[in-house]
Order: C-alpha cells, then structure tokens, then sequence
C-alpha cells in the first residue's frame, strides 16, 4: 500500500434473509469519512417471483441518510407521509433529525416478476446544532444532478461539491458524493479540495500509484495527497468525503447522536410508541436486544 492510501477498508458480505449485504462504514480502524458514518453496499441480488426487500418501519435520529441505486427500485414511505419510488440514479436523502420512521419495500407490481437490487445506502452524520432539527424528506430524480466528463471520465455528483459542480440537494455540512465511470484506459485525479476523501470500488478495477484494488474495496485516502486513479479495464467507483464530524458520534442501533443520554431517550420513546408511524405501514419492529 503506498503512502497515498491511509487504509484499505475490505468488508466482508453478509447474507441477510436472502439478501446480499457488505457493511464498509463504520469500520474498527475508521469510524467516519467525512460526515459519512456508514456506508453499505446492498446486492446485488436477484429476487424470484413474489419475492423482494421488506425493511420494516424503523426510527431514525440525528443523521440523514441517502438511497442511491445502480439497479431495482425501492419504494420509500415516512412518518411525514410521503411515498416515493427511487430508481437507479435518482436520490433520496431524508433528514431524520430529532426523529423520523420509514420503511423499504419492493413493491407488488415489482414483485410480479423477477426483479434484481443494486445499490448503496450511507448515513450522514448531521452537524450538532442539527442533529434536532425537524425532520424532512427529499427526492432528487436522477436528470436532476449535475454531471461532466474530464478525460473521458463520467461523472455524476450525487451531493456536496466537486469538479466544479454544486448538488441540488440539500446537505448540512461540507460534502462530497460521486458516481464515477472509468473507462479503460483512463485515469482521473481526485479532488483535493475536501480533507477526509476516500474511493469505493463498486466494479472493475482501479489502480494507485502502481497497488490494484477491485470490487467491495475502499481506499481511505491520506490528506493532502495527490491522487490518481487508473483504471486498466474499467471502473465504476464512488468518490466521498467532506469536512471531519464537529465531535464525537454514538451509534445504537439506528440512532446516531453525539450524546449517549439522547440515544437512551431516543430507545424509550420507540418501545413507548412516542415516534410518529407511517400511515398505512404501521408495522412495530422491537428495539434490538443489544
């Protein structure tokens, strides 16, 4: 590993119920990059017939989190009342604030037939003077987001800043979130104008400073460090990072705070049915046992 590659970040893929999940953040050796505090890659799978994802209704605090598919469709419900399908390129980024429940769901015309999963899901740490901010939701359809090309490298900002482009979508804190295509053959300098950065290898592969690294692979990149990618047959890779947290984060189950107190009242307002449910899909998933 040279000197440009602060760590290599290699999770190991879980099944969960039939469904394929790798978990990259947080990791034992580095909690967050940037505001992102968790990063997993979901699939791909392929479901049969009848078949498909069902994440029940869930609470969140204190962290926004953002739904970005490369394949499937995921329908999205909230406390707040909306119902959105996300489909590959577009984004959902929901602000959970001091609170918020929705769920994830393949939906019944999806299931009449068989259907595939491809995507990653991240949370983002809020700011603490927002981490009790009102809950909000947000849906960015996939023309919407700004993109270029330099050198015959695609790419797509899904949030933040970067290459000269500024996301419609609504962030708290310096960020930046990409989805890159490198084509063989070509080579792109990651931006130095964020402190924490890191590569995800979604395909193919990628080289630095002569080191390959493939598919599920993250690169925690040194600050400072000019960096460049390459890529001998194609890649498709995602670019992220943005300023360090402003502290300290805790995370439990699906609340994020910078305060362990808030997180226990966060456990008793769940199991005491304080949270607002989603209409129609009032499903009551227990607080985990640990």
């Amino acid at each position: 590993m040279s000197n440009l590659v602060e760590l290599v970040i290699n999770p190991r893929t879980r099944d969960v119920g039939g469904f394929q999940v790798a978990r990259v953040l947080p990791y034992a050796k580095r909690r967050s990059i940037g505001p992102f505090i968790f990063f997993d890659r979901m699939g791909p799978n392929t479901f049969g017939v009848g078949e498909g994802i069902d994440v029940r209704p869930h609470p969140h605090i204190g962290l926004a989190t953002v739904t970005y598919l490369f394949e499937g469709e995921i329908m999205h419900r909230d406390s707040l009342g909306y119902k959105q399908p996300i489909r590959p390129g577009d984004v959902n980024w929901m602000t959970a604030g001091r609170g918020i429940v929705h769920s994830e769901r393949t939906r019944e015309e999806i299931r009449n037939s068989e259907n595939s999963m491809f995507g990653i899901q991240s949370w983002v740490a809020l700011p603490k003077d927002a981490e009790e901010s009102e809950p909000s939701f947000h849906h960015h359809p996939g023309d919407t987001l700004p993109e270029t090309e330099i050198d015959g490298v695609e790419l797509r900002l899904i949030s933040g800043s970067a290459y000269g482009m500024e996301s419609p979508v609504k962030t708290a804190s310096p960020m930046f979130y990409l989805d890159v295509q490198i084509h063989a053959g070509g080579s792109l300098a990651v931006t130095d104008a964020h402190q924490e950065r890191a590569v995800y290898v979604v395909s193919g592969d990628i080289s630095v400073a002569g080191e390959t690294y493939g598919p599920n692979d993250m690169l925690v990149l040194a600050e400072d460090a000019d960096v460049t990618l390459t890529s001998q047959n194609s890649a498709r890779v995602m670019l992220l990072g943005g300023a360090p947290i402003d502290g300290e984060r805790y995370i439990w189950w699906n609340f994020v705070s910078s305060s362990k107190e808030r997180i226990e009242q966060a456990k008793e307002d769940w199991q005491a049915g304080r949270f607002d449910m989603i209409a129609g899909d009032d499903e009551f998933i227990p607080l985990p046992e640990s």
